[in-house]
């Protein structure tokens, strides 16, 4: 239950950011991501608060082992770069500069009951369940 309520409330924290920062706009994001057109540079901020953050963080991380107050302990590592990790990430990029949004946001926009929002979360959850059909039989 505990694990439940931290879960909650830093789900409703982090959903607040989006929405203070209006990650959950995708014209604000498509237009910081327009760097040769009408680039509008006020999501940096947001970006360099995450940076100081993690910066902040992962020496406190004890050679990236941590223990989480919900999940228990975890191991970030940088030896664990390889290609699906690399696809994913471009693909992911890709997506977020195609239509502005990226998977917490989009569900943050969720409670403003839009269409595209509600299409974006849709085709993810479709594409996740792509991903574990076709790759399920390879774990």
């Amino acid at each position: 239950m505990r694990g439940n309520i931290i879960a909650l409330v830093a789900g409703v924290l982090f959903g607040l950011g989006l929405a203070v920062s209006q990650m959950t706009n995708p014209a604000k994001v498509l237009s910081f991501l327009d760097v040769a057109g009408a680039w509008d540079p006020s999501l940096a901020f947001v970006m360099g608060g995450a940076v100081l953050v993690m910066a902040l963080s992962w020496p406190l991380q004890g050679r990236g082992r941590c223990a989480s107050l919900v999940a228990g302990e975890s191991r970030a590592s940088l030896t664990d770069v390889d290609r699906p990790l690399v696809f994913g990430a471009a693909l992911f990029g890709i997506g977020w500069g195609l239509v502005g949004y990226c998977p917490g946001p989009a569900v943050s926009a969720l409670v403003l009951a839009g269409l595209e929002p509600l299409v974006f979360v849709l085709a993810m959850v479709a594409g996740m369940l792509v991903h574990d059909r076709l790759f399920q039989a390879k774990k």
